[in-house]
């Protein structure tokens, strides 16, 4: 019996898979490396972040929808409520209208009653007359319609400070003494007058000098002599009547006065006359000349090489204040001579210091410059090479276009300064081709440009790699003492400068992240154009643009710079360009850099005359006309 249990419980069981199917196979236990579920825990916790956003959105979408519902009712009930106080109002207004027309008009009938019983015709008609003056009264009152009149000042009440000429008794007599009227001669004609300018006065009083060659005459030769230098400049040392006069000599501004000499009205005026805009406390004077600058002989005589002859306005303020190590932000318009102004301090600090062998260089440059396109940061390393022609400190370009493997291999070797643009630096930290340990000196040029070009996470990126270690304190006592020791040789704290020619939210925001107690120079209107150029605006369709580009270029001399929106317009116009006849290239971002180079270089030495580019070269490239 039991064995034919189990054969019917076994023929069940068969039935049963013929019904159900066969049985998958039992799942395999696979395996999984650490990555994998690092990664499989990786994307389940995204799953579980997304949908726990999802549910915050969900939330955030339900509460904002009720408290929307919630104010539209809460608007609607206050509508109502106006509404109804308002139509009480005018239930209100309206029964006070009626109210104020009755009272009168009853008053009228009353008197006009007993007028008609008096039997007096006059004193009715004068009653009337009354009652209708009472009405425009009240309705005066009431409407507002009466005005103040002006009162009239009469021609003969009202003030005259002129006299007519007909009274003066003076006029035709023949007395020299009313004729000839002389002017008073206050302490005989060394005195002045208050509320007239004092320079004027002493140029229309001769009345001294003729009374000293007057006396010279009658006393001798001798005495004219002794008072010939006096009448000349004023200027005897003895004489006490001329101390206030030679006082007042010496504090009247002079572009030519010695430093020394020179007060903080002068230095105000100066910086009005240059354009020069200062805001920040402890703003060291500017420099008129380049031997006024503190700069060191190797420098100045790179600057003599070069031939620079007077420094530009936001130099002669830009470099007292870099040199007191202290940072900076510097507006100015392309073309004011920015990037001298920080290259000349930077270069006098890595100066200072010792020059890098192979084993300081492994902790990277002491400083860095960061610019918005490799063509500014060329022309940069240009500068920097001209400026350090006489002293031994070495500098780097590293850009984009160029073999990443060569800039790396210069970096080994080492230099003090590295200039390049942002995306390249940030791909040799990264890379570990460059370190920046030991760098405390650090310019951003074009930050405004850098923002615009969407740079703005890779700087802050690059910054913070600089240790804070050396940062300078956010209290500006304290932060003067730091530039003290700084400048001393103490310490090295960092030192940042920014050169912008705007000054939008976002450069703002990261002045305020990086720099300390910075002093601030704007040149004049830093945000308009430059007066020495010529802005015209033409409307014309876009058939016509051609030739009309055609007519101006051939009544412009070269060089001439072209500038379009587009990579591809900029290419099919300098090709169309060349057709005509026209000696034209392009430069946009979309060319290799040693291209871009040819071109730039070509129109710098007039291979080229025409250039048309794109918004690349927009900024800091210097072309000389």
């Amino acid at each position: 019996m039991e064995k034919r249990k189990d054969v019917g419980e076994e023929g069940n069981d068969a039935k049963r898979m013929r019904m159900d199917g066969p049985k998958p196979p039992a799942a395999k236990v696979t395996f999984k490396t650490k990555k994998q579920r690092e990664h499989l825990a990786l994307q389940q916790k995204q799953e579980a972040e997304e949908a726990d956003r999802l549910k915050a959105e969900k939330r955030e979408a339900i509460r904002h929808e009720f408290l929307l519902s919630e104010e539209l009712q809460r608007e609607k009930e206050r509508q109502l409520r106006m509404k109804e106080r308002e139509r009480a109002r005018g239930r209100m207004e309206e029964e006070r209208r009626g109210k104020e027309e009755n009272a009168p008009r009853r008053q009228i009938e009353k008197r006009t009653a007993v007028g008609q019983h008096g039997g007096d015709g006059d004193r009715s008609e004068m009653r009337t007359r009354q009652q209708e003056a009472e009405l425009a009264q009240i309705k005066e009152h009431y409407l507002g319609t009466r005005r103040a009149e002006k009162k009239v000042q009469k021609p003969s009440e009202r003030f005259s400070d002129k006299w007519d000429l007909s009274e003066d008794t003076n006029r035709n007599d023949s007395n020299p003494i009313y004729q000839e009227r002389r002017e008073p001669q206050l302490l005989f004609g060394r005195g002045l007058r208050a509320g007239i300018d004092v320079r004027e006065q002493r140029r229309q009083s001769n009345f001294y000098d003729e009374l000293s060659k007057r006396r010279a005459r009658q006393s001798g030769e001798h005495i004219f002599k002794e008072r010939g230098h006096f009448l000349e400049s004023r200027d005897i040392e003895d004489d006490l009547s001329l101390v206030g006069l030679q006082e007042e000599s010496r504090n009247m501004y002079r572009a030519d006065k010695k430093r020394e000499e020179m007060n903080d009205r002068d230095w105000k005026i100066f910086r009005e006359e240059q354009g020069i805009i200062i805001r920040g406390g402890r703003v060291p004077a500017p420099m008129r000349t380049w031997a006024e600058s503190l700069l060191p002989c190797e420098l100045l005589e790179a600057i003599g090489r070069i031939g620079y002859k007077s420094p530009t306005p936001i130099q002669m303020q830009a470099i007292p204040i870099a040199l007191e190590m202290r940072d900076l932000v510097g507006i100015a318009k392309t073309g004011s001579g920015k990037t001298a102004a920080f290259v000349l301090p930077m270069l006098t600090y890595v100066k200072q210091l010792p020059l890098l062998n192979d084993e300081t260089s492994q902790d990277g440059p002491y400083a860095l410059v960061l610019a918005p396109s490799r063509e500014l940061a060329i022309q940069i390393k240009e500068e920097i090479t001209q400026f350090a022609s006489f002293c031994k400190c070495r500098s780097v370009a590293v850009v984009g276009g160029r073999s990443a493997e060569a800039q790396a291999f210069q970096l080994r070797r080492g230099c003090e300064i590295v200039i390049g643009t942002p995306g390249r630096v940030k791909d040799c930290v990264e890379k570990s081709y460059i370190v920046l340990n030991q760098c405390s000196y650090v310019c951003l040029d074009e930050a405004d440009r850098m923002i615009d070009l969407g740079f703005e996470e890779i700087v802050n990126w690059i910054l913070d790699q600089i240790p804070r270690s050396n940062f300078k304190s956010e209290n500006e006592d304290q932060a003067m003492k730091e530039e003290l020791e700084a400048k001393a040789g103490h310490r090295k704290y960092r030192t940042t400068y920014m050169f912008s020619a705007t000054m939008p939210p976002a450069v703002e925001r990261l002045a305020r992240k990086y720099l300390r107690a910075p002093a601030y120079v704007s040149i004049e209107d830093a945000g308009a154009g430059k007066p020495s150029i010529e802005q015209r605006l033409e409307f014309i369709a876009e058939a016509k643009k051609r030739q009309r580009l055609q007519e101006i270029l051939g009544e412009t001399e070269p060089p001439i710079m072209v500038f379009v929106n587009q990579r591809k317009v900029a290419d099919v116009l300098a090709t169309s360009l060349c057709k005509l006849k026209f000696k034209a290239t392009s430069l946009h971002v979309g060319k290799a850099q040693e291209i871009r180079e040819a071109a730039l270089g070509g129109f710098k030495d007039r291979t080229f005359d025409v250039l048309v580019a794109t918004d690349v070269a927009g900024r800091g490239i210097h072309i000389e006309v």
